[in-house]
């Protein structure tokens, strides 16, 4: 049996609401509290972000900041451990971390919870002992002396958001979110901006609160095949995704096609990575981030060393020993002469400055062009050949 009812009767629902009922409920008075909705009162923003009048909050009577009761108690009954606390033992036993009050004065097996003014009752209980009055509690987002501590409602309201509460139905002006940003909250005054952080290992689902902790939201990578001459000028390629989306209000996952458009930045190097924040699957804990791992497609004439471009030329033995000349034509259509009137070793190169890749950090610098040699020998000779060759050499 629940012992009691104030944090049902904050939202509105009854004890045996279930968990979308209570996120409804939420989710509603969220709405009807936030401070788009109350461009009127200038004192909005600060109440939802828990900076006024929050330090002590009132149960069982009319407070001044309605947004900051609704918000501490969907924290709680969001929670099945919590709620299940609550509705053994009541708010007190969880504010004191589950510690059991003083002993009363009555018989050993006494009622806990029972006790006034000269009794062994909580230290928080008026005169009137727990049932009836008006009992005050200290409101706290920091660490506390081991009891649960309230989140701000700001931080309550973001990670609802963030679990996907905004995705559920009810009809009438709870869809209407458009004003608030979306998902990303751009639109909310005082600092309840469109970052929504990932969470790190072993982090909590309330900044201020006492959750277990929640899985951190995981990156997906992808291999993005760019060609070298897309490498050297720069380009935006659009990259077809599918992602997988959660609708909280059915329960049902469905699949969706999203266009990206990647920038490839003049001179990125292999290995680079390209992110997206948010645009993967939803999973528990958020939305994946996806990342781009840049790859160089084979060229057929160019081969890429860091910030220099390599053309490599065929010579035959014949060339290789008597002379050879050639036009070479560079990665931006540049015609370029080179020549050795032989003999030349397997070793040669040529090199010109400012003719190779852009460099990625200061695009208006080159790299080299590097021209080297591939020396073809002759799989076979006719006895004749070779004692040529050998009174020649």
């Amino acid at each position: 049996m629940v012992k009691e009812t104030k944090l049902y009767d904050s939202l509105s629902v009854s004890p045996s609401a279930t968990q979308d009922e209570i996120k409804k409920a939420y989710r509603k008075a969220a709405l009807k509290w936030h401070p788009d909705k109350n461009k009127d009162n200038p004192n909005a923003s600060e109440k939802f972000k828990g900076k006024a009048a929050t330090t002590l909050i009132i149960l069982g009577s009319h407070t001044n900041n309605p947004i900051a009761e609704v918000s501490q108690a969907y924290e709680i009954l969001s929670d099945p451990e919590k709620r299940k606390t609550y509705d053994q033992y009541g708010l007190e036993f969880l504010l004191r971390g589950g510690a059991p009050p003083p002993e009363s004065s009555g018989s050993p097996g006494g009622n806990p919870f029972e006790g006034g003014a000269g009794g062994g009752g909580y230290p928080f209980s008026s005169a009137g002992g727990m049932p009836g009055g008006t009992r005050t509690f200290h409101f706290s987002t920091g660490g506390g002396n081991g009891g649960f501590n309230f989140s701000n409602p700001e931080s309550i309201f973001s990670e609802f958001l963030r679990g996907g509460g905004a995705g559920m139905g009810g009809g009438g002006d709870e869809d209407d979110f458009g004003g608030f940003g979306g998902f990303g909250m751009g639109g909310m005054p005082g600092g309840m901006g469109g970052t929504k952080s990932k969470r790190a290992p072993g982090g909590s689902r309330f900044e201020g609160g006492r959750r277990a902790p929640a899985p951190e939201v995981t990156v997906v990578e992808k291999p993005l095949p760019v060609s070298l001459e897309e490498l050297f000028n720069g380009t935006t390629k659009k990259m077809k995704i599918k992602r997988k989306t959660y609708d909280s209000a059915t329960g049902k996952q469905s699949t969706q096609d999203r266009i990206l458009e990647v920038p490839i930045k003049k001179g990125l190097k292999a290995g680079s990575k390209i992110k997206f924040s948010d645009v993967g699957d939803q999973v528990e804990g958020g939305t994946q981030d996806l990342h781009f791992i840049v790859s160089e497609k084979p060229h057929a004439l160019f081969t890429r060393e860091g910030d220099d471009i390599r053309h490599t030329i065929d010579l035959d033995l014949k060339e290789a020993l008597t002379g050879w000349r050639r036009t070479v034509q560079t990665i931006d259509g540049k015609q370029i002469a080179v020549s050795n009137g032989g003999p030349t070793g397997p070793t040669f190169q040529e090199r010109f400055p400012s003719l190779g890749m852009p460099k990625s950090k200061k695009p208006a610098d080159r790299g080299d062009f590097v021209i080297g040699v591939r020396i073809k020998f002759p799989t076979s000779l006719t006895a004749q050949q070779k004692e040529t060759l050998r009174n020649i050499l």
